[in-house]
């Protein structure tokens, strides 16, 4: 039996909750729920009101896009919105508007519009016309002179695709649900929320710290010109100054990709003969000195 998903009866409960009642809003014709269809009535043969059970030979709902076919299950891929009139900030909206307003959208390719294939629908309530993402038709019979039919592609309803954001926009955009409010964005100048140790910093002062910091990293050894050099006995300041101390052992470092990574001690002897006595001394923070020669000790004693 042909089934009402999910996805699509979100849609319907969406649209009667707003436009349905609203006692706070004058309603000149409320939607009803028997105006919002998914399903077709028991007679309906073929078309994405129908499921699986129900397709015909050669229906246009499945044999003109691979998005049909592989989506066919028993859960139609269809809604039709009836007549309403509604009066919100001062401005009438009816279906006539709502319809034209989804065409634009689907035209527009909006990205919450393309898992509809078409929609019939009539801008005036004398023609009935149809847009569709396949351009196979471009008209409809007189029942859209007086409800407005969605069709969707049947992998998106299979896949249980959310298909309110477009109907929500519309809903937000007449006034009659409220704005989700934006994220909160920060601009450069604007002050750090967080405590960094130094309450003027701005986001602007973290960008700039983070593109000296790469100009520092990258760039050779001596180089002029680079801002705001790392402060002194800074960790930057001291790897620096052991890249620029060891150059053979930097070179052995960068010679590292040619090695065979399973000889690891080999690795760690070649290393290790590169660096003198007075080199390792040379290396080690005045901080550090004193720790160093305390483990020595500790270890000679042993």
């Amino acid at each position: 039996m042909t089934r009402a998903p999910a996805n699509l009866m979100a849609v319907r409960s969406l649209l009667l909750t707003h436009l349905n009642i609203d006692k706070d809003r004058t309603r000149d014709a409320d939607l009803e729920p028997a105006e919002v269809g998914i399903v077709g009535d028991p007679n309906h043969r073929g078309g994405y009101h129908c499921g699986s059970d129900r397709v015909v030979a050669n229906d246009y709902s499945v044999v003109e896009s691979p998005r049909d076919r592989a989506g066919l299950t028993l859960d139609a891929a269809a809604l039709d919105v009836g007549q309403f009139r509604v009066t919100s900030a001062g401005r009438t909206h009816d279906l006539r508007s709502f319809s034209v307003w989804c065409v634009g959208q689907c035209a527009a390719n909006a990205p919450d519009t393309r898992d509809i294939r078409e929609i019939i629908y009539s801008p005036d309530g004398r023609t009935v016309r149809r847009w569709d993402r396949l351009r196979r038709r471009s008209s409809g019979d007189d029942s859209h002179l007086w409800h407005t039919h969605f069709s969707f592609f049947r992998d998106a309803i299979k896949a249980g695709r959310d298909q309110t954001p477009l109907f929500r926009r519309y809903l937000i955009g007449i006034g009659l649900i409220a704005s989700p409010p934006k994220e909160d964005e920060m601009e450069l100048t604007d002050k750090l929320r967080r405590d960094t140790g130094n309450p003027n910093r701005t986001v602007d002062d973290v960008l700039a710290d983070l593109s000296n910091l790469r100009n520092w990293l990258i760039s050779p050894i001596g180089t002029k010109g680079l801002v705001n050099p790392p402060l002194a006995n800074s960790p930057l300041t001291l790897m620096l100054a052991m890249a620029q101390a060891y150059p053979a052992l930097v070179a052995k470092m960068d010679g590292l990709s040619t090695k065979d990574f399973t000889d690891e001690p080999a690795i760690v002897q070649g290393v290790l003969a590169s660096l003198t006595p007075e080199k390792i001394a040379e290396a080690i923070p005045p901080t550090m000195a004193q720790q160093v020669a305390e483990e020595l000790a500790r270890r000679l004693a042993a």
